[in-house]
């Protein structure tokens, strides 16, 4: 049965593109926004899609992540980023714009389509009514206390415990080996062997870094539920407080792994475990971080076989609503348990500005015209993928170059690459679309 009228939780980014493309297609919106019943403690305004952080939506040049998903989604006729590039202020080749201009226009664009209603009212009960929730890592508490009766308290994570991730191009195998250890099962981790003064220089450095501040709503917002949000999540850096030998008998312990062609054992050692099937990208296992990011560049970089690490994401700890989406999603990014009910924005699982309009529109087209998962060679198509498809350790993800497959060709210019990636994708969503 064709969906008539759809409830929206949350009138951020991914909200709000939701509803203008909902409405598109003529179907009558109820967009609800607890702003300014119920304000967040990063909030400012009462506006919808209000930018928090920065003002800047990344690049626009399709060799960089940021700008290829912006083509792509450009494509999908996205109306937030249409509404963006009226409020430019110059950024190079950035789409930054001028952010309270930006949300008033955003504003505007609802207020005057007939078949969105804003609605100033915070939702806690989820009922039986067809229902996206945008509601982004700021959820309320009554919410998301709803949202773990209903899915389960170890389907959501309140705390973002981001590990970097670097190019597999720019690992040096000559030093980093692929190893299991005590060889049980197959060499599914790559190992950075350390030895004493490699590892003595390097929690040196881990000691002396600058950190980012955790922000003082980050400690406070959720005191309302009972939860140790920082058990499963310590920064390297604060598991070295405890003391020298912490890492090398944690995160960094080398038993049961030796040098190849050798029973020499390294005397500390750090993982990489790959990020996808193509093997374009590696996690950095244990080095969840709050390092300021030129810090952890210089420090990561301080690993034996990265000194030429190129970073597609750098690590970060901090307060963060997200569903554990690939165990309980549907491939159309609905609710196994309830599927009237779907997820876009941070919430799902997403990391970024530009990332979360793209789950906004991905929901609502699913729901008009039943869009189906974007080609595997797109940046749209994998962060899809990402959120549904069932692995350990489920983490927020944002675009960038490794979640690609990998070209037919190998090619040494990086920015010629990215240009033939970027061009893959256009054409290949050009052809499904058409």
């Amino acid at each position: 049965m064709a969906i008539s009228h759809i409830k929206i939780i949350g009138a951020g980014l991914a909200g709000s593109e939701a509803a203008l493309q909902l409405a598109k297609w003529g179907i009558r919106v109820s967009l609800y926004e607890m702003r300014p019943q119920q304000m967040t403690p990063a909030h400012k305004t009462d506006l919808p899609a209000e930018l928090v952080c920065s003002n800047s939506l990344k690049s626009t040049l399709i060799t960089t992540a940021s700008g290829l998903l912006k083509a792509e989604m450009r494509l999908l006729d996205c109306e937030l980023l249409k509404l963006a590039e009226s409020c430019l202020v110059p950024a190079g080749s950035a789409l930054a714009v001028d952010r309270d201009l930006f949300a008033r226009e955003v504003l505007n664009k609802l207020d005057q389509n007939p078949k969105i209603d804003l609605i100033r009212k915070e939702v806690i009960k989820l009922d039986d009514s067809p229902t996206i929730i945008a509601s982004g890592p700021l959820t309320s508490p009554g919410l998301t206390q709803n949202l773990i009766n209903l899915l389960g308290e170890k389907q959501l994570c309140f705390f973002d415990a981001i590990a970097p991730i670097i190019s597999s191009e720019s690992i040096d195998y000559d030093i980093v080996f692929s190893a299991t250890r005590y060889e049980q099962g197959d060499p599914d981790y790559l190992n950075c062997p350390f030895d004493k003064k490699q590892y003595l220089n390097f929690i040196k450095s881990l000691k002396d870094a600058e950190k980012h501040q955790v922000q003082e709503f980050e400690n406070q917002f959720f005191q309302q539920l009972d939860f140790n949000f920082y058990q499963n999540c310590t920064p390297i850096e604060e598991l070295l407080r405890r003391g020298d030998e912490t890492l090398r008998y944690g995160v960094m312990r080398p038993v049961g792994l030796y040098y190849p062609n050798s029973d020499k054992k390294p005397y500390a050692i750090i993982q990489l475990r790959a990020e996808n099937i193509n093997k374009t990208a590696y996690n950095l296992v244990g080095c969840q971080t709050m390092l300021k990011y030129g810090e952890q560049k210089r420090i990561f970089r301080m690993i034996p076989g990265l000194e030429k690490a190129e970073f597609l994401r750098y690590g970060s700890v901090h307060r963060n609503t997200y569903l554990n989406s690939p165990e309980i999603l549907n491939r159309d990014l609905s609710l196994k348990k309830k599927p009237n009910i779907y997820i876009a924005g941070q919430l799902a699982g997403v990391e970024g500005y530009v990332e979360s309009i793209l789950s906004g529109l991905l929901v609502a087209r699913v729901i008009v015209d039943k869009l189906d998962l974007l080609p595997e060679t797109s940046m749209s198509g994998q962060l899809w993928r990402y959120l549904i498809t069932p692995r350990k350790n489920f983490q927020p993800m944002n675009a960038n170059f490794g979640i690609l497959p990998v070209l037919n060709t190998k090619l040494r210019d990086k920015k010629k690459k990215k240009q033939l990636l970027a061009e893959r994708s256009l054409k290949d969503i050009r052809i499904m679309l058409n």
